[in-house]
C-alpha cells in the first residue's frame, strides 16, 4: 500500500509517519509539506511545496496512491472565523478534491475532533466549520471517506505538539491521564493507536465513517499474537 501523509510535522501526523514506516504492508509513504522533516527512510518520499492550497500541477506526482492521512490542522483560539475557515475547510477541500481526481479508487481520512458539529449550524464556531469541511470531503468521488474524531491524544515515543498551548497542557495533565483512562478509557487515546487505526481502516474497512475515539482504540489496539 502507497499513502499520502499530510501534516507530518504535527503532533497527530507523526504518529501516523511513524506507523506507516514501521508498517509492513506499507510500502511508500509520500510527505507533503511546507517543509522537510529532515529524516530519512527507505520508504519516505518528500513532496515540498510553499503553498499547499493548490497542487493541481503536482496531480501526475499524486497519482498512484491507495490512501491519504490529512492530519493538517490548527487551533481555533484568537482566530476569526473567517480564517480559521480558510485554513480548514478551503486549504482541506482543496487537497482533497486533487487528491480525488488523481486517485478516485483511493481512501481519504480526515482528522477532525471529537464534537465537531455536522449539522453546521451549532454554536462553537470551530465545531462548525469542521463539520464543513468533513462534509465536503465525504461527497468527494473516493472510494471511502473516513473521519477521524480524537478526544484526548497522548503522544507517544517522543512526539511533541508543535502547539505550545498544547504542550503545557499535556505537562500538567500527563500525572492525571492515568486517572482519564481508568474512569472513562475512551474519552482518550494515543497517537499510536490513531497511526494504527487509520492503517486498518482503509485497508480492512472501518465500522462506519466516522471514528470516534472509542473506535480509535478499537482499530488501534495492537494486533493479538498467535500462538504457534
Amino acid at each position: 500500500m502507497k499513502v499520502v501523509l499530510f501534516g507530518a510535522t504535527g503532533m497527530v501526523g507523526q504518529g501516523v509517519l511513524r506507523e506507516c514506516l514501521r508498517d509492513p504492508g506499507v510500502s511508500e509513504v509520500l510527505s507533503v509539506g511546507r517543509r522537510s522533516l529532515g529524516g530519512s527512510d527507505p520508504k519516505l518520499r518528500e513532496m515540498i511545496r510553499p503553498e499547499l492550497a493548490d497542487l493541481s500541477g503536482d496531480a501526475e506526482a499524486l497519482r498512484g496512491y491507495d490512501a491519504t492521512f490529512f492530519c493538517l490542522g490548527v487551533s481555533s483560539v484568537g482566530t476569526s472565523e473567517a480564517e480559521y475557515r480558510r485554513v480548514t475547510y478551503d486549504l482541506t477541500v482543496a487537497v482533497a478534491r486533487t487528491i480525488a481526481a488523481a486517485n478516485p479508487g483511493s481512501a481519504f481520512v480526515y482528522v477532525s475532533g471529537a464534537g465537531t458539529d455536522a449539522s453546521e449550524h451549532g454554536r462553537a464556531m470551530w465545531a462548525r466549520v469542521k463539520g464543513a469541511t468533513e462534509n465536503a470531503v465525504a461527497r468527494l468521488p473516493f472510494r471511502a471517506v473516513y473521519l477521524f474524531r480524537p478526544g484526548i491524544i497522548r503522544p507517544l515515543h517522543g512526539i511533541r505538539s508543535k502547539t505550545r498551548g498544547y504542550r503545557v497542557a499535556y505537562a500538567v495533565l500527563s500525572p492525571f491521564l492515568w486517572l482519564v483512562r481508568r474512569i472513562s478509557p475512551n474519552a482518550m487515546t494515543t497517537t499510536e493507536a490513531v497511526g494504527r487505526a487509520m492503517l486498518r481502516a482503509v485497508r480492512d474497512g472501518g465500522p462506519t465513517a466516522v471514528v470516534n475515539t472509542r473506535e480509535i482504540n478499537r482499530l488501534g489496539a495492537p494486533a493479538p499474537v498467535r500462538e504457534s
